[in-house]
């Protein structure tokens, strides 16, 4: 199955793809009703926007808009000035009016003509305009090479430009104020290892910046907000390296300003003549829990150089991103398990020794209760005080939420609102009855929180319908375990609900808590929705993360298990009546889970699991990073071998035992492949007792669901009726 460029191997390939499907068909066919109505509920819910919350950099509002009959987006932007003008203030369509407005749009690029060039299919990963807006760079995916093509066009003609045009780009960084661009670009394994500088409209070959031959090592680039700098990271299995190029003449060498060990997460910001460092390396030699922030003065001239300590550590407030531009400092910090968004002004004073952030009396920025994440915007214009972060809720859509960081003033700029069926999309001052918009002026914290929990529809917050609660389960060991719960608080039966429990527990990542239209499905027929926030997950910190990956990675099997076991014994969820959710990893997490324990859950959905841990990292078919083999361990070690075999789903799969009904999908456009699922699916079906009521479906597909809301309803839609009917069963 592995062998791709295969024709044969492909077509016996189809053959048993499409007997998985007339399986998948038989045992589904008496849901075919069910299936209608839950696809045709969730596309409702799908918020069809007619444009992106458009993006201010400089004098141009940039978005992407579909237009009608069209499968891909157009790249568009206009004039900030000529904007007001064509404000609609019609509910529920409030916004900009694209009719008459189209006199000042101007359209970038219509992925609709990209698919032509590509053989039907227009997928994106990279996109930079540049820094004086005459060119955008881009990267869109080759599906018969499998790789990434650059192409830069003029955006004043509107012509691709002749050079540079290149392959396998994972990495792009504009310099010179646009005169200049610098990629990265794979090699054959898919290892970012060069680094080259193309000067724009020059005929003259694109120069070699930096050549990783090493094959351990991997290289990154990006452009500091201000474009003063580009950053490059290079990292390995033993060491992390930051190196400088001054944007103004990138040909003019690179220079190491930071080293530290392997893995560790380092990103350089320069403001005012001062480098800022956002990492979380040890210090001197102590691995620490959480990211800090250093800087020092760019012309400092000891080597190595003498980084300061911003903030002193505060254990009540611990910083989880940072953001700049001009005028402020924005922080994502965390206290216990809530999230808050705060800003400093910038420059902040001269001290040579770090201070609390409280000394700093920090703005802190109003937000929903339950905030699950908050993600930075993109925020490109470095020289505004408007910063722009999605808020994420297991209880709210997504909120794009602009905050004037000098004027105090706020404004949700794009969300949807399931309360009556429709989006807002925003720009300016025009919102619908100034709902949305708020002051933080002589506002403090305490007042913010007040706001926040009595005015909740001021976010288009649906807990009045929808209960979210947080409990900590004690796992095998003692440890504890946060717990999200989400139910409809209308139907709601003790002991008499099914449920659905998510996990993930890798890379560090934090779980996906948002807000998804599709589960409502499932909410609003009495099922419990709960997440298991494992370790070897994120948002607590680097040790617990390093408790639940390599020899440790039993711990978050174990403490998913603990998580399931708490719900059926605390009478959230009827006993026989719980089934687990894994994506990737967490595919691994809840399929190892059910070796462990197999009549914890009653079905499972598995999505482009990584089930055979051994075999792909021995001989990786696709290719792998060193993050891989520092989550999982590299079983060319005797003992990772053994480590990684105890709780390998493919490897544990028990004999003559009762198995819950398991839907696994998967796609061939994944980085697992998906013989990891056929054979998981296989040995299970060779192993377990068969029992009709529990069977294995396996959904294989070509197509990348991601793209495609028609898909993803469909595949949604499948995935709900399948547990219904595993429950009902």
């Amino acid at each position: 199955m592995s062998h791709l460029n295969d024709k044969v191997a492909m077509r016996h390939m189809d053959i048993y793809m499409e007997q998985e499907e007339k399986y998948i068909e038989a045992v589904m066919s008496d849901t075919e009703k069910l299936q209608s109505k839950l696809q045709s509920e969730m596309a409702s819910r799908l918020h069809f926007d007619l444009s992106t919350s458009p993006i201010r950099w400089g004098p141009w509002l940039y978005y992407k808009r579909v237009e009608a009959g069209k499968q891909y987006p157009v790249l568009c932007r206009r004039l900030a000035s000529l904007n007001e003008q064509f404000i609609s203030n019609k509910d529920p369509s409030g916004g900009f009016d694209f009719v008459s407005g189209k006199k000042i749009e101007q359209k970038l690029v219509d992925y609709n003509l990209e698919a032509e060039r590509f053989g039907g299919y227009a997928y994106e990963e990279l996109s930079e305009v540049s820094p004086d807006h005459k060119f955008l760079a881009y990267t869109m995916y080759d599906k018969d090479n499998d790789y990434f093509r650059l192409s830069v066009r003029n955006l004043n003609s509107g012509a691709l430009c002749s050079k540079p045009q290149a392959d396998r780009v994972s990495n792009l960084a504009w310099a010179k104020d646009g005169q200049a661009l610098l990629y990265a670009v794979t090699d054959q394994h898919k290892r970012p290892c060069r680094i080259y500088c193309s000067m724009i409209g020059s005929t003259e070959e694109d120069v070699l910046l930096l050549d990783e031959p090493a094959e351990n090592v991997y290289v990154n680039l990006r452009h500091t907000k201000d474009f003063h700098f580009v950053t490059v990271n290079t990292f390995s299995t033993t060491f992390s390296k930051v190196f400088l190029i001054n944007a103004a003449d990138p040909l003019s060498g690179i220079t190491l300003v930071w080293e530290c060990e392997a893995q560790a997460h380092c990103i350089v910001e320069h403001h005012q003549g001062y480098l800022y460092l956002f990492t979380d390396a040890a210090k001197g030699g102590q691995m620490v829990d959480h990211h800090y922030l250093l800087r020092c003065a760019v012309n400092a001239s000891s080597c190595p150089r003498i980084w300061e300590r911003v903030f002193d550590d505060d254990r009540d407030m611990v910083i989880e991103d940072v953001d700049f531009c001009n005028t402020h400092l924005t922080l994502i910090i965390r206290e216990n398990c809530s999230f808050r968004l705060c800003s400093v002004p910038l420059p902040m004073p001269a001290r040579k020794e770090a201070v609390r952030l409280k000394e700093l009396n920090p703005t802190f920025l109003p937000l929903p209760d339950h905030v699950s994440q908050i993600w930075p915007g993109p925020n490109y214009d470095f020289y505004s005080s408007t910063m722009r972060f999605t808020i994420s809720s297991p209880v709210m859509p997504d909120a794009v939420v602009d905050y004037e960081l000098s004027s105090g003033n706020w404004n949700i700029v794009q969300q949807q609102n399931l309360l009556y069926e429709r989006t807002r999309i925003l720009y300016g001052s025009t919102s619908s009855g100034g709902i949305a918009n708020g002051s933080l002026n002589n506002l403090n914290s305490d007042f913010l929180n007040e706001i926040k929990s009595e005015d909740d529809n001021l976010w288009n917050c649906l807990s009045e319908f929808y209960a979210c609660e947080q409990y900590d389960v004690s796992s095998y060991d003692g440890v504890m375990v946060p717990l999200t719960i989400l139910y409809s608080r209308k139907n709601k039966n003790k002991n008499q609900n099914p449920g659905l429990l998510h996990g993930h527990g890798a890379y560090g990542e934090l779980l996906d808590k948002r807000w998804r239209s599709d589960l409502k499905s499932l909410l609003d027929r009495g099922w419990v929705i709960a997440y298991a926030d494992v370790r070897g997950g994120g948002g607590h910190g680097k040790a617990w993360h390093h408790n639940g990956r390599q020899h440790k990675k039993l711990n978050s099997i174990k403490d998913f298990v603990s998580c399931a076991k708490f719900l059926v014994e605390n009478e959230f969820v009827q006993e026989n009546k719980l089934a687990g959710w894994g994506y990737s990893a967490g595919g691994l997490l809840v399929a190892a889970a059910i070796n462990s324990c197999p009549d914890l859950l009653r079905a499972a959905i598995l999505k482009v699991p990584f089930l055979d841990a051994t075999s792909t990292l021995l001989n990786p078919i696709l290719p792998l990073t060193a993050a891989d083999y520092e989550e999982f361990g590299y079983p060319g070690d005797i003992d990772d071998f053994h480590a990684i075999m105890k709780y390998c789903p493919y490897a544990n799969i028990q004999k003559d035992v009762l198995y819950p009904a398991v839907l696994i999908t998967s796609s061939f456009n994944t980085r697992f492949g998906v013989w990891e699922a056929a054979k998981w699916a296989a040995r299970v079906r060779e192993h377990a007792i068969y029992d009709p009521k529990r069977p294995i479906l396996l959904n294989l597909t070509t197509d990348i669901v991601e793209e495609n809301r028609y898909l993803q309803c469909k595949e949604s839609a499948l995935e709900t009726a399948f547990l219904i009917k595993m429950m009902e069963s």
